[in-house]
């Protein structure tokens, strides 16, 4: 069976497998291997481990274990480091480049230099790396990483007195976010929850799952509870210690246990006063409903009106009589006042028939004579 074993190539670094092959390796033991960047020295974290024959086809086999040459090679890179730190330092300074150099990595076989910096945006250093090529005869890599990077190679003291978490066993960073701190009634204060990167602290993230799994069985702050001695309202809860501090309706504070809540409280009664004034509302419909009555008394008014004109206008007229020579025709007597116009919405086809005709001298005897 084949053996698998994990390699890190910085501490609190990114661990990568490789196939052991017949090595015989232990934790803490170093060997070289070959890597996409070149030829490299790391660490073994975890031993040799039996795994399937098809998990292996793609891993990349371990060279040897390092011998004491190697480490005096490894010794020899690390001062050519340093070296060519403070030389690149040297050159930003005088050409006055915005960026800080944070650290310089020379590959086993020093093949290639990898230079590592900080900067706020994008940054001119074509003249920085010939001046580098020609001083150190290598390849030169220039890699602008954030600032959670920039602390994790630097290394450092937390504010809690340890050695900084990314540069000593955390190995990936997590996304930490304002309500974490929350959770946990922190102090919302820029200089207590961040970190030396300036980011939040990372620590923030250990505890907020445990923090959502004890707030549960604790009420919300501002809602109103009841215990056997008093009733009043959430104002602090302290998940570690048990304790809710209680706001009762005089605007005192006392303190209870989470076992003493017994139920939700009653609303808090509201101050009784003499109610204000308003107006009575048979007044206020009366007066918005005047103008809908006006309103209606026209339009019935209108509509009778029309309906009286139109029943004159469709009614049948009397057939005139045949006028002959003896019997002169008459006229009918004309209504008292003055005659009344015609609607504007009469039909043209309905006309009242002439009242005289050329021939006529006499009045017409009415219908009634």
């Amino acid at each position: 069976m084949p053996y698998i074993v994990t390699i890190q190539f910085s501490k609190a670094g990114k661990m990568y497998n490789f196939n052991a092959g017949s090595l015989e390796l232990v934790a803490g033991d170093r060997v070289i291997v070959e890597t996409e960047r070149g030829t490299g020295v790391g660490q073994v974290v975890r031993p040799p481990a039996e795994k399937d024959a098809e998990a292996v086809v793609a891993l990349t086999p371990v060279l040897r274990k390092a011998t004491a040459e190697d480490l005096a090679t490894v010794g020899r890179i690390t001062l050519k480091e340093q070296e060519a730190y403070r030389f690149c330092v040297n050159r930003i300074i005088e050409r006055n480049m915005p960026m800080k150099l944070v650290q310089v990595e020379y590959q086993f076989d020093s093949s290639k230099a990898v230079f590592f910096f900080t900067a706020d945006g994008r940054v001119d250093f074509r003249d920085l790396v010939k001046d580098l090529a020609h001083s150190f005869h290598t390849r030169i890599e220039m890699r602008q990483i954030g600032v959670r990077d920039e602390a994790k190679m630097t290394g450092g003291i937390g504010i809690c007195g340890r050695e900084l978490c990314c540069s000593s066993f955390l190995r990936e960073f997590q996304p930490v976010s304002v309500k974490m701190a929350k959770e946990q009634n922190l102090a919302l204060n820029p200089n207590k929850i961040s970190g030396q990167c300036g980011r939040l602290l990372c620590c923030l993230d250990y505890e907020y799952e445990t923090y959502c799994c004890l707030r549960k069985n604790f009420p919300k702050a501002g809602k109103r509870v009841r215990t056997v001695n008093a009733v009043g309202l959430v104002d602090k809860v302290n998940i570690l210690t048990g304790n809710i501090s209680l706001k009762l309706d005089d605007n005192k504070i006392i303190v209870i246990k989470r076992e003493e809540i017994i139920g939700e409280g009653a609303p808090a009664a509201t101050p009784t006063g003499p109610a204000p004034q308003t107006p009575p509302q048979s007044v206020q419909r009366t007066r918005e409903r005047r103008p809908e009555l006006r309103r209606k008394q026209e339009k019935t008014s209108l509509e009778s009106y029309t309906q009286a004109e139109h029943g004159k206008m469709t009614s049948p007229s009397p057939a005139p009589k045949e006028i002959t020579a003896a019997e002169p025709a008459v006229t009918e007597p004309s209504k008292s006042g003055p005659q009344r116009k015609k609607h504007r919405s009469r039909k043209h086809g309905h006309r009242k028939p002439s009242e005289t005709t050329p021939n006529s001298t006499a009045p017409k005897p009415s219908s009634g004579a």
